[in-house]
């Protein structure tokens, strides 16, 4: 009986760490970008906007289950949040080919077989 509560007691802390939530506040990534003047310039807002899509991502993870992957990102965003001088030097991709298949990879697509729907028609004034 007591070899039984000893395994019993072994699974319940293995599973209880396994299943330990990511920590995505862990990041501060919103205390850094208040905190880092070079994260609130204009020129610097896609940058932001990357930093909270990869935080965005980590809450995701975490929804679905997959911790590790998220501590992962939470650990990718605070690096990056840390030292942005070397963030944004490393993002500075203007390629503009890029940008373009980035925002159509983003637009949700019809179902096969089904068609797209139509844009509405502008109204004529009369």
């Amino acid at each position: 009986m007591r070899m039984i509560l000893a395994a019993a007691s072994a699974l319940l802390a293995f599973t209880a760490g396994a299943s330990a939530a990511c920590d995505v506040k862990a990041a501060k990534l919103e205390e850094a970008i208040a905190a880092k003047s070079e994260l609130r310039e204009t020129a610097n807002k896609q940058t932001v906007r990357d930093l909270r899509t990869l935080r965005d991502a980590a809450i995701v993870l975490e929804t679905y289950k997959y911790g590790t992957e998220c501590e992962r990102i939470v650990e990718i965003v605070k690096a990056l949040a840390a030292n942005p001088e070397k963030t944004i030097e490393r993002g500075g991709d203007t390629d503009e080919d890029k940008a373009e298949d980035l925002l159509e990879a983003r637009e949700p697509k019809a179902a096969p077989g089904t068609a797209a729907p139509a844009a509405p028609e502008p109204t004529k004034a009369k």
